[in-house]
């Protein structure tokens, strides 16, 4: 199983970007997606995931109404809309997969893949 983040870069407050999580090696749709992030000198923490079938999404505090979580089964992709972008948002994001639902610990997805860095400047 392998699953790659991709997306990040730098951005100024305010601005948007998109991450992608792309995976294979597991049957995409039976798997839930999440989203984490870990800034320097923190743990990593939960922000979004997706129910396999795509018709449910959980969010974390800071990400409800900035944040959009979606997928594509037909690309086996999971993406991360993010808007309105603040410095705080600043962190290494990662995607990983669980088999239930919802789950928001770390050590509840099983897969996890290599992550992609946002920097969010002031």
């Amino acid at each position: 199983v392998q699953l790659q983040a991709s997306g990040g870069g730098l951005v100024q407050a305010g601005g948007s970007l998109r991450l992608s999580c792309a995976a294979s090696g597991l049957t995409f749709s039976t798997y839930n997606t999440g989203w984490f992030r870990q800034a320097p000198g923190l743990e990593r923490e939960f922000v979004a995931a997706i129910r396999g079938s795509g018709g449910l999404a959980y969010y974390a505090d800071s990400a409800k109404g900035r944040f959009t979580i979606s997928r594509d089964n037909a690309k086996n992709t999971v993406y991360l809309q993010m808007n309105s972008l603040k410095p705080e948002d600043t962190a290494v994001y990662y995607c990983a997969s669980s088999e239930y639902w919802p789950r928001v610990r770390v050590n509840e997805y099983d897969y996890w893949g290599r992550g992609t860095l946002v920097t969010v400047s002031s």
